[in-house]
């Protein structure tokens, strides 16, 4: 069964760009069945899907991004190890958020990390 994980700093200085990586055990990212997603949910919100990177390594940013968010927005792999990252640049308090990775299948995402706390603070 497939596992994701995130990993990443709990807190950002304002300005500064936040990374975050996503470990996948139990499937590859290169397999064409998957693409693999970043989603965040700023406290009290909802879910914000941002985009995702499929097999071949191209990425897709979710057309609801806003233009600021996403110029901001980068995802990347590293298939040597099975990895997907994020990275957001230029974060702002509003960047805080739980940060999930998924598993996507025909547009859903069924497979989550268990998320990770993002606080963008000076």
């Amino acid at each position: 069964q497939v596992q994701l994980q995130e990993s990443g700093p709990g807190l950002v200085k304002p300005s500064q760009t936040l990374s975050l990586t996503c470990t996948v055990s139990g499937g590859s990212i290169t397999s064409s069945s998957y693409a693999w997603s970043w989603i965040r949910q700023p406290p009290g919100k909802g879910l914000e899907w941002m985009g995702v990177i499929i097999y071949d390594g191209r990425t897709y940013y979710s057309p609801s991004l806003s233009p600021s968010l996403k110029s901001r927005t980068s995802i990347s792999r590293d298939t040597s190890k099975n990895q997907f990252s994020l990275q957001l640049s230029s974060v702002t308090p509003e960047d805080t958020a739980v940060y999930y990775c998924a598993r996507v299948e025909n547009y859903i995402p069924g497979y989550w990390g268990q998320g990770t706390q993002v606080t963008v603070s000076s």
